[in-house]
């Protein structure tokens, strides 16, 4: 893999010297960008979104084995130097902390091995302070001594395994996840040689954020189901308790939050049963579980655990991060007379902290708190003002950076130099420490300040620069923490359709270029891939990918909505021709509020004047403008890249005042501008793979129809049917790996959300998850390369009162590794639904038609039938992917 720069998540070293502090078992987790206790985005950082200084992640530090080196070489003349370092490290004055070890290294050594152990912390300095090469150079020369020595004693042992954890989260850091893995195998390999137990688990969690970052999920969980396991069997209390608490915020960041907070409450459970209670692990849990408890929306819960949290810290800077995540969940909840009461009690606590990171931080994010509060602006300046200073003392570029970047923003509003200016150097910061997860905050915010100034062309640099910054960004935002799930529409999502905003009118009279509308669509894509990765935190489009206006014998227009605040903007390419362009002065409210307007009358049973209207109406923003084009052309097939909303409406159902839009065009949908080698459908090797269920099951009512949905196909093509109790997850995973099926269709309940956890395919003995349902469908790729042709989920549907529901469906359609899908919306009638199927397989199995044209023919044929003309019946199945 091709080196990459150091990204999200990635430099969040502040952890390293807990053994010092008492800590039996100290709490490093490979320092890798996956963590939760990122320090270098604010927003995951934000104590109200949990990542707090006070979670401490991981099992085992490079300073407690240096302990146990040092009492075995304590007559080494520079020992002094390196407990100082470490003093300094600490106290998170890194810069003061590297020097201090630099002083150490150049001290003659007679044990190659405190070199090596020197190294190895000067490594991790190094990658705090954002200085990546020396980083690398420090941690290869640390590898290099204690292979070279002749030492096989534990602390050597031990050392080198601490090494390779170190050079684990630089690749990691670097973008390096495959080698990352790799060398966290041989660390645990390492640690179980030496019988070293914290060091084995601590190792298999960074395993596990390897594997996450690489989509690899359900390699993920069964790493930290083995540390669960080893941690259930471990004797030693501190261990488990710091154990629990580490795996229970590592299993909140890949988003089990169900089992992140039963293991947090068996870390609490352990600590209230010891003979005495720690105050450090008990605040330390308490807060975890606040921040898990947040993340679920359980807010009453996360306030109570807070007010525990803060009540039993054992230090200023603990209680004062628990406070401050109080005080800002009181801010979101709108109880502004407790959070002015907490907000007074906390001002003056905030001035007695010795200068350190951890200050800076609660200093800022005490700020943008005050912030949101009347009157808070001037008092909010004060503090970002003192943590500028503060950083600029420490030399901490990344603290002085955010706190630049922040006091930047909060005069954004009303000094536009000053704000500009701040901006500016925080921007320069960010850069100078090759950060690119801060730099892209403070280029998007020179953008909106250079905008509201009316700069519309050095706006629009900044915009784009900001763009390609994230762009880079994209596979961190794969393993981004469900922290950023509820900050991706905050912190991400406006940085794209504010730059789509300024392409598409780039000043007043001024219509916009070839070159600005291709610009847009891209800009668009990428924010589809984004929000895609951003919800399953794996990487989702994988493969040999073919841009959709390449593929021949198409005959089909690509039609790109784009909702934005204040008007719909409409991009459509036609075969051969330029992009055309055209928009609709609506706020973006009133689109979404429309669209569920139809959305619900198209469910009804019953036709109504309303819903014709509001059919119309979305027809006239999105068709109307192109018919004549769209005729002109001769397109058989529209093709949609939906944006928002507009992915839950059944847009065959769209009326034009005399037709529904499906009975002149066959539709299909794609989430991206790109196709998983599409290519038609070989209907000669047309072979089925059917699993159904007609029995409740888990909860769920029974499917009596599904029986002659699968004989009805049964009829049309070859088919392995799999019902009821024989309809097993690994049934059917023995299925799709031993028999080379073109199709696979599961006639079972099924929910798309906009919550992974929450969007699955029932089996008979569970409820399939997506990220499971991936690896199942996918499983066969190890030998046979052909992805399955097309993946049709009956009886699935959307979730009810989900806005962004159908950003599951899309995610199950790239997941699956499929080259087309075929669901449903909502819920159908099931004899309807039968009849529907029956004639999609008969259209695909004996006439020369495309996978969309089979659908409309079978869609028409329920419009024909007077039982089932509603669109209610026909309108909400949907084909994803390729078309042909």
């Amino acid at each position: 893999m091709a080196k990459k720069q150091p990204r999200f998540f990635c430099k969040i070293l502040t952890l390293l010297l807990c053994a010092l502090l008492g800590v039996s078992l100290s709490l490093l987790l490979g320092w890798s960008k996956v963590t939760a206790f990122s320090q270098s985005h604010l927003e995951s950082l934000s104590l109200y979104k949990g990542d707090s200084l006070t979670e401490k992640s991981g099992f085992y530090s490079p300073l407690l084995i240096g302990e146990q080196l040092r009492e075995s070489t304590s007559h080494i003349s520079n020992s002094d130097l390196i407990q100082q370092g470490k003093e300094l490290y600490q106290a998170e004055r890194f810069a003061e902390a590297a020097t201090i070890w630099q002083q150490a290294l150049k001290a003659p050594q007679e044990n190659p091995l405190v070199e090596a152990m020197v190294l190895n912390y000067l490594s991790l300095a190094y990658q705090q302070l954002g200085q990546w090469q020396q980083a690398t150079q420090a941690i290869t020369s640390s590898l290099k001594l204690t292979q070279n020595s002749k030492s096989t004693t534990q602390q050597a042992k031990l050392i080198f395994a601490q090494a390779l954890n170190t050079q684990g989260s630089l690749q990691l850091a670097q973008g390096q996840a495959e080698q990352a893995l790799n060398t966290w195998q041989q660390a645990t390999a390492a640690y179980t040689e030496v019988g070293y137990a914290s060091g084995r688990i601590g190792s298999l969690v960074n395993q596990a954020q390897a594997q996450q970052a690489l989509g690899l999920y359900l390699q993920a969980r069964k790493t930290l189901a083995q540390v669960e396991q080893a941690l259930e069997n471990q004797p030693d209390q501190q261990l488990k308790i710091t154990g629990l608490r580490s795996l229970g915020n590592i299993l909140r960041l890949v988003g089990d939050l169900d089992d992140a907070r039963r293991v947090l409450q068996q870390s609490l459970a352990v600590i209230q049963g010891a003979g005495h209670v720690s105050k450090q692990d008990l605040s330390a849990t308490l807060l975890s579980l606040g921040n898990t408890a947040r993340t679920q929306g359980d807010t009453e819960a996360a306030l109570v655990y807070y007010q525990q949290a803060a009540t039993n810290a054992s230090t200023r800077i603990t209680q004062i991060q628990a406070e401050i995540n109080q005080l800002n969940l009181l801010i979101a909840t709108k109880q502004l007379q407790k959070a002015e009461n907490l907000r007074n009690q906390l001002q003056p606590k905030l001035n007695n902290l010795p200068p350190s990171r951890s200050t800076i931080y609660a200093q800022i994010n005490f700020g943008k708190s005050l912030a949101k509060l009347e009157k808070g602006q001037g008092e909010s300046a004060k503090l970002l003002a003192s943590a500028v200073q503060q950083a600029k003392s420490l030399g901490d570029q990344q603290a002085e950076s955010y706190a630049l970047g922040y006091l930047g923003g909060l005069y954004e509003h009303q000094q536009w130099s000053n704000a500009q200016e701040l901006t500016q150097q925080a921007l320069q910061l960010a850069q100078a420490i090759n950060a690119p997860d801060i730099a892209y905050q403070w280029q998007w915010q020179l953008g909106r300040i250079l905008k509201a100034q009316g700069a519309i062309k050095p706006a629009t640099a900044a915009y784009e620069v900001a763009f390609t910054t994230l762009k880079s960004l994209r596979t961190d935002l794969v393993a981004i923490n469900s922290d950023i799930q509820f900050s991706f529409r905050e912190s991400v999502e406006p940085v794209y359709r504010e730059y789509v905003e300024l392409l598409l009118n780039p000043g007043e009279n001024t219509e916009p270029s070839q070159s600005n509308i291709k610009q847009a669509r891209q800009v668009i894509e990428s924010l589809q891939l984004a929000e895609l990765d951003n919800f399953f935190r794996s990487a989702c489009l994988q493969g040999q990918i073919v841009p959709i206006e390449q593929i021949e014998q198409s005959a089909a227009a690509v039609i790109y909505p784009i909702i934005l605040k204040d008007r719909l903007e409409v991009i459509v390419s036609l075969p051969q021709q330029p992009l055309h362009h055209y928009s609709t002065k609506v706020a973006q409210q009133e689109v979404e509020e429309v669209l569920e307007q139809l959305r619900q009358n198209l469910e009804k049973p019953y036709t109504t004047p309303e819903g014709k209207a509001l059919s119309t109406k979305v027809y006239n923003w999105l068709i109307r403008p192109m018919e004549v084009g769209l005729s002109q052309s001769q397109v058989k097939t529209l093709v949609f890249v939906l944006d928002g909303y507009l992915r839950n409406i059944a847009i065959a159902a769209l009326y034009d005042g005399k037709q529904y839009l499906v009975e002149k065009y066959s539709i299909a949908l794609t989430p991206g501008l790109e196709l998983l080698g599409p290519k038609p459908l070989n209907k000669s090797k047309l072979k089925t793979l059917v699993a159904g269920l007609t029995e409740a099951r888990h909860g769920y009512s029974p499917l009596p129809n599904v029986s002659d949905e699968l004989k009805a196909i049964e009829s049309e093509v070859p088919s392995e049917i799999l019902l009821n109790q024989t309809f097993t997850s690994s049934a059917l995973r023995k299925q799709i790996d031993s028999l080379p099926f073109s199709v696979v269709h599961l006639a079972t309940h099924g929910q798309f959300s906009s919550n992974a956890d929450e969007t699955f395919v029932l089996a008979w003995d569970k409820p399939v998850k997506v990220n499971e349902l991936k690896d199942l469908l996918r499983s066969r790729n190890q030998t046979k390369p052909e992805p399955i042709e097309l993946l049709v989920l009956s009886a699935c549907e959307t979730a009810e009162g989900d806005k962004r529901a159908a950003l599951g469906l899309a995610g199950v359609a790239i997941q699956a590794g499929a080259r087309s899908t075929l669901a449903s919306l909502w819920s159908v009638d099931d004899a309807s639904g039968t009849q529907l199927i029956s004639k999609f397989y008969q259209e695909l199995a004996t006439k020369k038609v495309t996978k969309a044209e089979a659908l409309r023919q079978a869609q028409l044929s329920l419009l024909k039938d007077p039982d089932y003309r509603h669109p209610v019946h026909w309108a909400p199945y949907i084909l994803l992917g390729n078309w042909l």
